[in-house]
C-alpha cells in the first residue's frame, strides 16, 4: 500500500457546516470519477498499529483536470476527534491519502441515468455530472434528486437544469417530496439508479425501486462488491 503524503492548498466553505478540502496532486496519484481514498491526518501511523480514528473513507469531489482533489466534508458543532482536529487545520498542513477505488463510475450504455443523494453525499456525484457534461454521448439524460433539509444546497454552479444538455438536477427539503419523486422516476424500467448517502437511506431508496420492479443489476452503491449483498437483492422486501 503506497501512502502519498501532500498538503491542503486550500479550503471552501460550501455551506455554513460544509468545507471542501483542496488538497495538492501528488506525482503518481491518479483518480476517476466516483472515486473514494482513505484520509487521514498527520499521526495515523506514528504506532504499531495505524489509528483508525484519524482516518477516515471520503468521496473525491473533483476531476483530474481540476488539478486539485476535492474532500467535500460536513463539519457539525459537535463532531468525532477526527472532525474536531480536520477543522482546525489551515492551508500548507499535511495530509494522507491512500487506498483510492472507484465503485461508481459513470455508466454509458445509451441509457437514462439518475443520481440519488442525501445531503454532501451530492459531492461524489459532482465529478460524475462534469464528466458527464463534457462529454454527453452515450446517456440519454441524466437527473439528480437531492435531498437535504439544511436548504443549503451543495454546487448550485454545477447541479443546475441544462435542457440543451439533457440534464435535469431538483433539489428537496422534505422525505415526503422526495420519496413522491423516487416513485416517478423508477417508473423508468431502464434507467439506471445512482445511490449515495447513510445505509438506512441506501435501503429506503432501494426498497421503493424494488417495490417498483427496477432490478439489482441497474442499482450502483458507493460499496465494495463484498458489501453489496447486505443492500441488493431480487426479494422485494428489503
Amino acid at each position: 500500500m503506497h501512502i502519498y503524503w501532500t498538503k491542503i492548498n486550500k479550503i471552501v466553505q460550501e455551506a455554513s457546516q460544509v468545507r471542501t478540502y483542496m488538497l495538492d496532486c501528488p506525482e503518481g496519484f491518479k483518480w476517476e470519477e466516483g472515486a473514494h481514498t482513505h484520509f487521514a491526518l498527520v499521526g495515523f501511523n506514528a504506532g504499531d498499529r495505524p489509528n483508525r480514528k484519524l482516518i477516515r473513507h471520503m468521496s473525491i469531489s473533483t476531476l483530474p483536470y481540476e488539478r486539485s482533489i476535492g474532500i467535500t466534508t460536513r463539519l457539525k458543532d459537535q463532531c468525532s476527534e477526527f472532525k474536531t482536529i480536520l477543522k482546525d487545520l489551515e492551508v500548507g498542513d499535511d495530509i494522507a491519502i491512500f487506498k483510492t477505488h472507484s465503485n461508481v463510475p459513470l455508466k454509458r450504455g445509451n441509457k437514462n441515468v439518475y443520481l440519488l443523494s442525501s445531503g454532501v453525499g451530492l459531492a461524489t456525484f459532482r465529478p460524475l455530472v462534469l464528466k458527464y457534461l463534457n462529454q454527453t454521448a452515450d446517456i440519454k439524460h441524466i437527473y439528480s434528486l437531492n435531498i437535504d433539509s439544511s436548504r443549503e444546497f451543495l454546487f448550485s454552479d454545477i447541479f443546475q437544469s441544462a435542457p440543451d444538455k439533457n440534464f435535469t438536477t431538483r433539489f428537496v427539503t422534505d422525505r415526503h417530496g422526495y420519496y413522491n419523486k423516487l416513485k416517478h422516476l423508477a417508473t423508468d424500467k431502464e434507467g439506471l439508479f445512482y445511490i449515495v448517502g447513510s445505509d438506512e437511506f441506501l435501503l429506503q431508496n432501494i426498497k421503493v425501486l424494488q417495490l417498483a420492479g427496477i432490478k439489482s443489476e441497474q442499482i450502483i452503491l458507493d460499496k465494495h462488491a463484498s458489501q453489496l449483498p447486505e443492500f441488493l437483492s431480487d426479494d422485494m422486501s428489503v
